[in-house]
């Protein structure tokens, strides 16, 4: 059995609801599809459990209707998982994973200011990467944007 099928096989013994979800994309790439209610309990089993100890970054992604955050994990093993969340584009609210990751809160920023997610327990500070006089409502990585229409 390979590393991927190993982590594979323990995400589904404890979470059985992502055996239709979970994907070994080729060898070291593992992709993982979950909802609100479950992104959580995965995460803080990836980072604490099975030792996905480095957040690579954060992607966020504008699709019809939706809202999808994409948080690249890796193991020292070279093993990186893509764990992706779908939010409704009128409520994309997320909680923080400053306390799994401190140095998220650049990324949880990022998707903030780009792209209009609110990200409970994120701890206050300045803006980034817009300027703090950017207007609050534009989010210039959504697809319904204009910087013409907003300048």
């Amino acid at each position: 059995m390979t590393q991927e099928e190993k982590i594979k096989e323990s995400l589904v013994n404890k979470f059985n609801y992502l055996s239709v979800s979970i994907k070994i994309v080729r060898p070291r790439r593992i992709s993982i599809e979950v909802s609100l209610d479950n992104f959580e309990p995965v995460f803080a089993y990836l980072a604490r459990d099975l030792q996905f100890s480095h957040l690579c970054t954060i992607t966020g992604l504008d699709e019809p209707e939706k809202l999808s955050f994409i948080y690249h994990l890796a193991a020292d093993s070279g093993v990186l998982i893509n764990l992706k969340i779908a939010l409704p584009k009128s409520s994309p609210t997320l909680k923080t994973v400053t306390p799994y990751f401190p140095g998220a809160e650049i990324y949880e920023r990022e998707l903030v200011d780009l792209f209009g997610a609110k990200i409970e327990g994120l701890p206050s500070g300045h803006r980034y990467p817009l300027t703090d006089d950017w207007p609050v409502d534009q989010f210039p990585l959504r697809k319904e944007w204009k910087a013409d229409k907003n300048a």
